[in-house]
């Protein structure tokens, strides 16, 4: 296969496992659903797993190029960014087909905190908490770190929500609490 149909197979892949999962998902099924041949497969990935990291590893791009650029269209100053992620949130969670977190997922069908997969499900988590923590820096919070953390909490509880309980909400929701995080955090805005 050519690098672009390399690209197009991780593509295919990453929408299968989002939708069934990846315990769920055998190779004979990608083969069915990609058209790409088992032989193809296995000269690009040699395992599963490894066509697994390729799909978390576009999902993590993709996701944080458009979280990133939907908060910086919706809000100005990093404070109004923080915030925004929640409406970016709804948008998503408003979507046909939406089903939760990806790196959720991951982390909980492979528990073993070494297991490359989680590794790298928990990477992506601490690249969006680099991010709330640059900004709540930029904002001139006094705890950074601990802010970012419990906008992290509510953005992940808000997801599960969304996800597990299919109601509407959950994202406006985790925005008023992030606003009174907010408005009670020590420093100045």
């Amino acid at each position: 296969m050519r690098p672009n149909k390399r690209d197009e197979l991780v593509r295919k892949a990453l929408e299968i496992f989002y939708r069934d999962g990846f315990n769920a998902t055998g190779m004979d099924r990608l083969v069915v659903e990609t058209g790409v041949s088992k032989t193809s497969m296995y000269k690009h990935f040699r395992t599963k797993e490894d066509l697994i990291l390729a799909a978390l590893r576009l999902r993590d791009e993709n996701f944080r190029n458009w979280l990133f650029r939907e908060c910086e269209n919706r809000a100005d100053t990093p404070e109004a960014q923080m915030l925004a992620m929640f409406d970016a949130l709804a948008a998503w969670f408003a979507q046909d087909g939406f089903r939760g977190c990806m790196f959720i997922k991951a982390s909980a069908e492979f528990q073993d905190k070494a297991h490359p997969i989680n590794v790298q499900a928990a990477e992506h988590k601490r690249l969006l908490l680099n991010w709330l923590t640059g900004l709540a820096q930029q904002a001139g919070f006094a705890a950074p770190e601990s802010l970012a953390m419990q906008l992290l909490l509510l953005k992940e509880g808000a997801i599960v929500a969304a996800a597990m309980l299919g109601i509407d909400g959950p994202a406006q929701e985790a925005k008023q609490a992030a606003r009174v995080l907010l408005d009670h955090a020590p420093g100045s805005r």
